[in-house]
């Protein structure tokens, strides 16, 4: 059985508000809840079986920008309680997963910051999001310290729930994690503790598909991977400057389902789709597993 994830919410929130910096996603928790719970209910009624919630930006790193740093716990619980009240309000059964994202910029492996600085801050994230989520999501993770903290923290801190661990991959295929860290050597760093499942996300498709045949061979616990449609990054990317990825014109719908197939048979079992991947290609996949199952 394959689980549909949803897509990308800030992907959605942008084209649909037209801002991309700042606060981010966490905006529209702030000045248009309705619109984040609109997208929530887009991607189930596209097929997904669970949303994320919208906390990939509700972090000090982001919200210092607009004076709100001390607001992110807050802003956290607000993310968990709306995708949960979507989740609750559907006739099928809807699982919430809960984001654990970087706490710096996105991708920027060399600026992670240190486990004594991100333990605490993970902490409270991890304990907003409890009282809505059924697992948790430590995502775009891109070195192996970075995964090890935000996923301890979900362990320690989550009530006993899941903690799953999406990793983001160099773009050159087989070149291991963002930090230039092997896959291996990403998984080995995380063997004492129990993590649920291991994904591979917001990274082009063809460096996920390789990453799924390396890592299928090393772990026994479910595989997953919610790839992107962005360009390559440039050297030197933030939210905020003026460096732009912009989105594939050629990773049409088709050409996702495709590598979403050669996914599946590499392993994974969890699916769906990050920057880029808006209702259509959720429904779409959706489609495709209905007609194979």
């Amino acid at each position: 059985m394959v689980t549909i994830l949803d897509g990308g919410m800030g992907g959605e929130l942008q084209a649909r508000t037209g801002s991309a910096d700042g606060l981010w996603s966490a905006q529209a928790l702030l000045e248009q809840p309705e619109l984040v719970k609109a997208i929530h209910r887009e991607f189930i009624e596209a097929g997904a079986d669970v949303i994320t919630t919208n906390t990939y930006s509700t972090v000090p790193s982001y919200l210092d920008k607009g004076g709100l740093g001390d607001r992110y716990a807050e802003l956290t619980a607000l993310g968990g309680r709306l995708a949960r009240e979507v989740a609750d309000d559907v006739d099928r059964e809807i699982q919430v997963a809960g984001a654990i994202p970087p706490l710096s910029e996105s991708y920027r492996s060399d600026l992670v910051p240190s486990a004594h600085e991100a333990a605490p801050i993970y902490k409270n994230v991890v304990r907003a999001l409890r009282p809505f989520v059924d697992f948790y999501l430590c995502e775009t993770m891109s070195t192996s310290e970075e995964a090890r903290t935000a996923a301890s923290a979900g362990l320690e801190h989550g009530g006993g729930k899941p903690v799953y661990v999406a990793w983001t991959l160099n773009e050159t295929p087989g070149k291991g994690l963002r930090s230039g860290e092997t896959i291996e050597a990403a998984l080995a760093r995380l063997d004492d503790l129990d993590i649920a499942g291991y994904l591979f996300n917001c990274t082009q498709p063809e460096a996920i598909e390789v990453g799924l045949e390396t890592i299928e061979k090393l772990t026994d616990r479910p595989l997953g991977c919610y790839p992107n449609r962005l360009h390559a990054l440039p050297e030197g990317w933030t939210l905020d400057n003026e460096l732009v990825m912009g989105v594939r014109v050629d990773l049409s719908v088709e050409v996702y389902l495709e590598s979403i197939d050669r996914c599946i048979r590499a392993g994974a079992t969890i699916v769906g789709g990050c920057c880029g991947i808006g209702p259509k290609y959720i429904e779409a996949l959706a489609e495709r597993l209905r007609v194979a199952a």
